[in-house]
């Protein structure tokens, strides 16, 4: 059986209500407090500021006072960016400069 248009239209409506009201739990690894991971700290600070005010978490781990925790993500570069919730778990590695490709990977926006 074939969905009507406006069937369509409105699970596409009630998907993004959905997101609009999720919450994010955001784990950005870091190496030391070199200019990298500050620019990477403050890109990754303005998109949830932006896009996700008052609904999301953010946890910075530099993995040289915490090695263990990096050992236990798997991670193997910084500064990475892991979205825990809301599933699907993604990781964004490297450079946090370009917005869009956070933007995008945290499934804040479509790709075109």
């Amino acid at each position: 059986m074939r969905k009507k248009p406006e069937d369509a239209s409105h699970a596409l409506e009630k998907a993004a209500a959905k997101q609009a009201r999720e919450s994010y739990v955001l784990k950005l690894y870091v190496a030391g407090m070199s200019a990298r991971s500050e620019a990477a700290i403050r890109s990754i600070t303005e998109v949830c500021e932006t896009h996700l005010q008052g609904r999301y978490t953010l946890e910075i781990v530099d993995i040289y006072q915490h090695p263990e925790l990096a050992r236990g993500e798997q991670i193997i570069a910084a500064p990475t960016l892991i979205k825990k919730l809301p599933l699907p778990l993604r990781k964004l590695i490297g450079n946090m400069a370009d917005r869009e490709k956070v933007i995008v990977g945290l499934d804040l926006r479509p790709k075109s």
